[in-house]
């Protein structure tokens, strides 16, 4: 099999890895909360301390790769985050599992500023709008598969085992990245900005603390303060972006509108729909007392509507504009968020049926040409770090959208009910989605796309080994 093969195999498998743990989290977070006696705002550091240090390190992430060899730091990050699952099914209390799923970040934050540039760089042309399709739809089934393996493992063996299902699928990555692949970088990539990423890490991290401690007020001098801190530290960290000869983050890509388009995609799509897929966990199991295996099969009509798109959408990605998937993909999770409101006491989890699968059908056109749309717009010397850059949006927007909505949903829910706090939270995040797909319809533009460099065609026995899998 030529190498680029094994290089799509080891990308769609490790990227699967992450996103399967995300899935599978959600499931198990009511049984982490009993075995630990945790708050909600625990629960959320839970998700938010594995998604901060996504952010944090995937700008930097992308830097080492393009400077010190994409498959060399593919293979470190895959190895990082297997070793972070197993300490993660180590946990003993809420603090141990949140530094853990920080480690488990750091290693993601490598695998996912890597993936998109080993495949930028591994195929062009057709094959590569093929294997961005590969690689959505793969997407697509580790979040169908997530909810319902990580339902089975909670309530068969136990929560332990959700992260303890990584450490093969890891050691098998690590494995066919070192064996396989190809090496590549930027021949002129700089140093990686070290101050630049203090002030990035520091700067968000203040800011979900803030916004996870509102929950208890917003009038909080804690809270308050802290958000001052990380505006402060938020709008340093882009004057040094500025000012510094190297940057971890190229401001100059901001000047294509159509990878502004791309970056408001992957904030909005992370802040809608996925951060909602946690309270609706929530609902099914604290409200409606179903076991982790019960809402798992239940979440399958939202995850498994996303696999079907996202394999739609790659067939379907040569053909129809990246814009026109993209806003029409965001109208269809605006409308399906909008279809689960009006959750009442008496309500049943088939209210929200409609709408998972409207809303996951919108996802799955999203995520394939936002793969693309990520690298598309950028010379492949530079696909690390545009790929970070897309890929810190998406974990901004997730951070963030957990740790406003649990507040905003923590508050109402005190003095309404839960449902009257879910119902807000789902309106909040429709209309994340229809700002999105406005947006995107604007930004998004063909004419932004680079194209792929033309391979001259091998002839004779030049072309022999890469035909017999060299």
């Amino acid at each position: 099999m030529a190498r680029k093969w094994w290089t799509l195999v080891a990308v769609v498998a490790g990227v699967f890895m992450l996103v399967l743990d995300i899935t599978i989290v959600n499931v198990a977070l009511p049984d982490i909360r009993d075995d630990f006696h945790s708050s909600l705002s625990d629960l959320q550091w839970v998700i938010d301390a594995y998604a901060l240090a996504l952010a944090a390190g995937l700008l930097t992430g992308g830097s080492l790769a393009d400077l010190w060899g994409r498959r060399r730091l593919y293979a470190a990050g895959t190895a990082v985050f297997t070793l972070g699952s197993l300490l993660c099914g180590l946990a003993t209390g809420p603090l141990f599992l949140a530094l853990a799923r920080a480690g488990q970040g750091i290693g993601g934050a490598v695998v996912w500023a890597t993936s998109l540039a080993l495949l930028s760089q591994a195929f062009q042309g057709r094959e590569r709008g093929l294997a961005f399709g590969i690689y959505g739809g793969v997407l697509g089934i580790a979040v169908a598969v997530g909810p319902v393996l990580g339902g089975a493992l909670t309530s068969g063996l136990s929560w332990h085992w959700i992260f303890w299902v990584n450490v093969p699928i890891g050691v098998a990555v690590v494995a066919i990245t070192l064996l396989k692949l190809e090496e590549s970088r930027n021949p002129s990539a700089a140093r990686p900005d070290w101050i630049g990423f203090v002030a990035f890490s520091a700067g968000l991290a203040l800011l979900l603390y803030g916004f996870i401690n509102a929950s208890e007020g917003w009038s909080q001098p804690k809270v308050w303060g802290t958000l001052a801190a990380a505006a402060v530290l938020l709008a340093g960290f882009v004057l040094l972006e500025r000012r510094t000869p190297h940057p971890m983050l190229d401001l100059t890509l901001f000047r294509k509108p159509t990878f502004n388009g791309g970056l408001v995609a992957a904030f909005g799509l992370n802040a809608s729909i996925y951060a909602l897929i946690t309270y609706l966990v929530l609902y099914l199991q604290q409200d409606l007392h179903y076991s982790p295996a019960q809402a798992g099969l239940r979440l399958l009509a939202l995850t498994g509507a996303m696999f079907v798109a996202s394999t739609t959408a790659g067939r379907l990605s040569s053909a129809v504009p990246v814009r026109l998937m993209i806003s029409v993909g965001f109208v269809l999770i605006a409308a399906g968020i909008a279809l689960m409101t009006g959750v009442k006491e008496s309500s049943t989890w088939t209210h929200l049926l409609a709408g998972m699968i409207v809303s996951g059908l919108g996802a799955g056109m999203v995520t394939v040409p936002l793969a693309s749309t990520a690298v598309g717009v950028v010379a492949p010397a530079q696909a690390g770090v545009a790929s970070g850059v897309n890929a810190t949006a998406r974990q901004v927007g997730l951070a963030t959208a957990i740790a406003v909505l649990g507040t905003v949903f923590s508050t109402r829910s005190a003095h309404h009910g839960f449902t009257s706090g879910l119902n807000l939270i789902l309106w909040i995040g429709a209309a994340v989605a229809l700002v999105s797909a406005v947006l995107s319809a604007v930004l998004i533009r063909q004419k932004d796309f680079v194209p792929p460099p033309a391979r001259p065609a091998p002839a004779g026995a030049e072309a022999q080994p890469e035909a017999a899998g060299a």
